[in-house]
C-alpha cells in the first residue's frame, strides 16, 4: 500500500505542469499554444524567455530531484530510480493537462542528480558541449540519454541500466518529430549570446 502510494505520488508530482503554470501566472498565455506546443523547458525559453526558461527548467529538475528521496523518508524498500519512472511519466503525461506534458529531459536529469551527481555532471558537461557544437536541444538531449545508457553499463547499475533504457526510449520516441526536423534542416537552433 505505501509503495502504491509512492507512485501515485511520484506521478502527482511529476506531473505538475511548471511551464504551463508559469505562462499563465505571468504571461497570460497557455504555452501549449505556442512553439513546439508543449510544457517544458525548451518550449518556455523559446516562447517565455530565458528567466520563465531557466524558472521552469529548475522546477521540472526539482520534480525528479526530489521524489527519489521518497523511499529513504518513508522507509519503503524500493530504488528511487524506480519512483523516479513515475515522475517522468508524469511530466510526459500530466493528468492535470490531459496527459498533454513536457519531453521528459528535465525532469529525467533532476532523478539522474538525486541518485548519482557525477554522472549528471558528466551528462550537463555532454549535453552543453553537442549543444554547443550543433546548437540543437534536442540532439543533445538525445545524446545525452543515450550516454546515460552507456554510462550505466559502464557503473555495472543494473537498475540504472534498465531505467536509463527506458527514458532514453521514451525520451527519444518524444524527439521524433525534432528527429525528423533535424534530418530536413528545419529544426530550430538556438542562438548563442
Amino acid at each position: 500500500m505505501a509503495l502504491c502510494l509512492l507512485f501515485i505520488a511520484s506521478y502527482l508530482i511529476g506531473a505538475i505542469p511548471s511551464g504551463y503554470l508559469i505562462g499563465k501566472l505571468f504571461f497570460k498565455k497557455d504555452i501549449r499554444n505556442y512553439g513546439s506546443g508543449n510544457t517544458g523547458a525548451t518550449n518556455s525559453f523559446r516562447v517565455l524567455g530565458k528567466p520563465a526558461g531557466f524558472a521552469v527548467t529548475f522546477f521540472d529538475i526539482f520534480k525528479g530531484f526530489i521524489v527519489v528521496f521518497f523511499p529513504i523518508w518513508f522507509n519503503v524498500d524500493i530504488h528511487g530510480l524506480i519512483i523516479g519512472i513515475f515522475a517522468i511519466i508524469g511530466h510526459v503525461y500530466p493528468v492535470y493537462l490531459k496527459f498533454r506534458g513536457g519531453k521528459a529531459v528535465a525532469t529525467s536529469a533532476g532523478v539522474l542528480l538525486g541518485v548519482n551527481p557525477i554522472l549528471f555532471l558528466i551528462l550537463i558537461i555532454i549535453f552543453f558541449v553537442i549543444l554547443y557544437l550543433t546548437k540543437y536541444v534536442s540532439l543533445s538531449s538525445i545524446i545525452a540519454a543515450i550516454c546515460c545508457f552507456i554510462g550505466a553499463f559502464i557503473l555495472h547499475d543494473f537498475i540504472l541500466v534498465l531505467v536509463s533504457f527506458v527514458v532514453a526510449a521514451l525520451l527519444i520516441y518524444r524527439h521524433l518529430s525534432n528527429i525528423k526536423r533535424i534530418i530536413k534542416g528545419t529544426e530550430p537552433k538556438i542562438k548563442w549570446m
